[in-house]
């Protein structure tokens, strides 16, 4: 297993939620609704949350949206949801916040762009008069750059000082260099006007893969505040998941990021929490974090012409999905459960020994039975039109025996199904 050794950083309260030090990577998003329509972004928000995304952030870019803010928490909070929310403000959020104080205050943190809070000596009054309202409501904030609202006056002062150098760098170096220094400036002037060094997280967005590695290795270098990573115009569907992946992969391993988001585009209609489950899973494939229990599936060949495995496993998956959020609070740690659904003899016994439970389905022309292997031994096998109840059964009581929080005995239907040795650990939390 590759161990991976976290960048040290300091560590940010936001809302409740810690970012930066040694704790784990928060999944994090973002509403597309219209932050005025208080309806509709509560039930987004919530959606998210369910979906577990540990922050979610708002467009707040009118009074009319930063009114609905308090009233947004207040109905969350009603249905139980107590996630932080995350203001978004851009051009004119200097005003907003000093002029609607509720929506400061019910804020978990705000995000400010350096690039576009005013220009010249306007930046920076209306910066500190962010960061002073930060201050009275101790709140922290993330300085985030973004490379296509980059503080044009400083680009043009590294540009200039680049052109003068005996050897320029390349155009598109200097863009980074300014992305660099604008969050580091700005993240000095925070803290040169009050503000705590522990309340400050800074991103710098890209939509370029090799261009986000890049400057977040310099940002990284060069500072031990959190950094929030996300490409930026990610894109939709498989390019904008591949982009995010490739990106932040990178990143994750050598041990940098503390927080992520998922920038994808949805199809029109789509769901929005899917930018939720690709965050996870990246973090899941790294072994950083277990979010849920994971099907493994193999890709199908010209031994499995049927389909059936396929819509096996995706009823295991959407079955899994289903029943999480009653298990966490059930079963502490069955996020760790791995299951295998498997077509065919060539790999489909291996892999379904390598899991905690798996079936191996029979190809084209084998013999219609199905082997259910149990923590590495063979369980039982399956036949007829009930297999894939009779499979999930076998799945609900491994989950009741392994996990729950007290030792139970083994289920006597399926001590009597083998007759190797019970493929369950007389410790029920302890790992196969």
């Amino acid at each position: 297993m590759i161990t991976i050794r976290r960048r040290e950083t300091i560590t940010v309260d936001v809302g409740g939620v810690k970012i930066g030090g040694q704790h784990p990577i928060v999944v994090q998003s973002m509403t597309n609704t219209d932050t005025a329509d208080v309806e509709a972004t509560v039930q987004q928000v919530a959606a998210l949350a369910r979906a577990g995304s540990e922050l979610v952030r708002v467009t707040v870019n009118t009074k009319r949206a930063a009114a609905a803010v308090p009233e947004i928490v207040s109905r969350l909070q009603d249905q139980g949801i107590d996630v932080p929310l995350i203001g978004d403000f851009h051009y004119n959020g200097h005003i907003l916040l000093t002029e609607v104080k509720a929506c400061a205050r019910a804020l978990a943190k705000y995000r400010i762009n350096p690039g576009n809070v005013g220009v010249r000596h306007a930046r920076d009054e209306n910066f500190r008069r962010i960061i002073d309202v930060a201050l009275e409501n101790n709140k922290p904030v993330r300085i985030g750059v973004n490379w296509g609202s980059l503080d044009q006056g400083l680009l043009t002062q590294l540009m200039d000082e680049n052109a003068r150098r005996a050897e320029p760098k390349e155009a598109r170096a200097v863009v980074l260099e300014a992305m660099v220094e604008s969050a580091l400036r700005s993240a000095a002037l925070a803290e040169e006007y009050g503000l705590p060094h522990d309340r400050i997280i800074l991103s710098a967005k890209v939509s370029q893969v090799p261009d986000l590695i890049d400057v977040y290795r310099q940002l990284a270098a060069r500072c031990d505040y959190p950094l929030h990573l996300g490409l930026t115009e990610a894109g939709m569907g498989t390019k904008g998941i591949v982009a995010s992946t490739a990106a932040l992969a990178v990143l994750l391993l050598e041990g940098i990021g503390d927080t992520i988001r998922v920038s994808l585009t949805p199809a029109p209609g789509g769901d929005r929490r899917e930018e939720v489950f690709v965050a996870q899973h990246i973090l899941q494939s790294l072994g950083l974090r277990r979010f849920a229990p994971e099907v493994s599936a193999c890709p199908g060949c010209g031994r499995t012409s049927s389909t059936f495995f396929q819509e096996m496993a995706e009823q295991i998956e959407t079955y899994l999905r289903h029943h999480l959020p009653h298990w966490r609070e059930q079963y502490p740690g069955v996020e760790e459960l791995k299951v295998a659904v498997m077509g065919c003899v060539v790999n489909g016994p291996g892999e379904s020994k390598h899991a905690h439970i798996g079936i191996s389905l029979p190809g084209t022309g084998e013999e219609p039975k199905a082997p259910v292997y149990v923590d590495g031994r063979l369980l039982t096998t399956l036949r007829g039109p009930t297999l894939v109840a009779d499979f999930i059964r076998i799945v609900n009581e491994y989950v009741a025996s392994r996990y729950a929080p007290r030792e139970e005995p083994l289920p006597s239907r399926l001590k009597n199904q083998s007759d190797a040795p019970s493929p369950f650990s007389s410790d029920p939390r302890s790992s196969s």
